[in-house]
């Protein structure tokens, strides 16, 4: 593992749909400490909570981790996360993985995982996962963020369509070849990692008209000619919380995991 991995977790208090998500308990406890404890259980050399809210700062409190508050105009994490970058001078070859701030269940090994992986690719400055799908109702679900690579596990798209758009058999009104079958159809695990230098140069990339069309912001990166590798891991991990049916979800997931 590179010695120089760092997690970054964004963190921002407003949300249209979850407002105050950040601080929201699972189980008594702020989700962002959960998602911080998985940060640290995966060995990051660092741990920094980019916040535009001093009440988050507050709330990792007295956890081994650095809080930084950021600007608020940050249109994604991944600026905010350029703005870390920036101002704790990391160098060139730093690799950041960028954790979400409502990843509570996120599995340390992934992040791991992701990390080590970018720092064997010098041809990739960013990475990401993906996961078989098992569910061929999946496949057309707009929710599924479906990933197709290259013979060097570099991604060629993703989208909310059914690619690779298996013509022979969905015109006879087959499913597609699932994994074992043939070409695997894999989701997407929003998660990145980045190098420090690419970083700096995603703050000055324009958007792109493919990332409106499909709302996927890593299309951008593609779009301008960069590439991202697509680390494959064997399944997804529990969703995130986006509603106030994903947190009681979440806390039903805990009391599950809790002896």
């Amino acid at each position: 593992m590179p010695a120089d991995f760092t997690i970054v977790i964004p963190a921002r208090y407003g949300s249209t749909r979850l407002p105050g998500k950040p601080l929201l308990e699972i189980g008594g406890k702020p989700m962002i400490a959960h998602v911080c404890e998985r940060a640290l259980e995966a060995g990051a050399a660092e741990v920094v909570v980019a916040t535009d809210d001093t009440r988050i700062a507050e709330a990792v409190d007295g956890l081994p981790v650095t809080a930084m508050l950021t600007r608020p105009e940050h249109a994604s994490g991944t600026e905010r996360l350029a703005e870390v970058a920036e101002r704790r001078a990391w160098g060139d070859d730093t690799i950041v993985v960028n954790l979400q701030g409502d990843e509570p269940f996120m599995d340390a090994a992934l992040l791991r995982a992701l990390a080590a992986a970018l720092g064997r690719r010098a041809d990739c400055p960013v990475a990401t996962l993906a996961a078989p799908i098992h569910r061929p109702e999946e496949i057309f679900d707009p929710n599924v963020v479906k990933v197709v690579t290259d013979g060097e596990s570099r991604a060629l798209y993703f989208s909310r369509a059914a690619v690779p758009w298996d013509r022979e058999s969905f015109a006879e009104g087959r499913a597609a070849p699932m994994p074992g079958q043939g070409m695997p159809y894999r989701r997407h695990i929003g998660v990145y990692a980045y190098t420090a230098a690419y970083l700096r140069r995603y703050v000055d990339l324009a958007p792109s008209p493919l990332e409106h069309i499909e709302r996927l912001e890593q299309l951008r990166i593609l779009w301008h000619g960069d590439r991202i590798l697509v680390v494959p891991v064997e399944g997804a991990p529990a969703p995130g919380v986006d509603t106030a049916a994903d947190l009681e979800r979440a806390e039903r997931h805990l009391a599950g995991r809790t002896p």
